[in-house]
């Protein structure tokens, strides 16, 4: 279990400005970055919200829970049966009862749905490109370290608290 950091003073209440808060700058790219996706997935048939669970699915060796796949993408039931309905619509998965508690139901990633998730790493991957255009890899490299330990600080506070 890591440590919680000492909290700094960068932002004081007196001088705060929202537009340069990192919470604002980080929702502003992933806002541009959801907003190519979805563009460029259009072709694919697919949108952002409707790729991340089926990479889950396929992750986690084709199959999880509906509570599972809303506990990861943060949202709750309801909005998660409703993608599932888009997603078995296409085919991409389909939902059966657990044999072992019928009140569990369970997601499997179809062929279709594999098939679907082909060109995903490449459009995230273009997307992601264009939007460090201008980075050198060490300035990347340096980002990805800098995100990486806020995030993992942010577990640690989640995980304290």
């Amino acid at each position: 279990m890591s440590r919680t950091p000492k909290p700094v003073q960068f932002y004081k209440a007196e001088t705060y400005n929202a537009e340069e808060s990192l919470g604002f700058l980080m929702k502003r790219i992933l806002l541009s970055v959801v907003q190519q996706v979805d563009k460029r997935l259009v072709a694919h048939d697919l949108t952002t919200a409707q790729w991340g669970p089926l990479k889950h699915l396929q992750s986690n060796g084709g199959r999880s829970t509906v509570a599972e796949l809303a506990r990861w993408t943060n949202s709750d039931a309801g909005a998660m049966t409703r993608l599932l309905d888009r997603l078995e619509k296409k085919g991409l998965c389909k939902r059966v009862r657990s044999t072992e508690d019928r009140r569990v139901v369970l997601v499997d990633l179809t062929p279709e749905g594999e098939a679907a998730l082909v060109h995903v790493p490449q459009v995230l991957s273009d997307v992601l490109n264009a939007h460090l255009a201008g980075f050198s890899k060490s300035e990347w490299e340096a980002l990805k370290g800098y995100l990486t330990r806020m995030a993992e600080t942010g577990d640690a506070l989640r995980d304290a608290g």
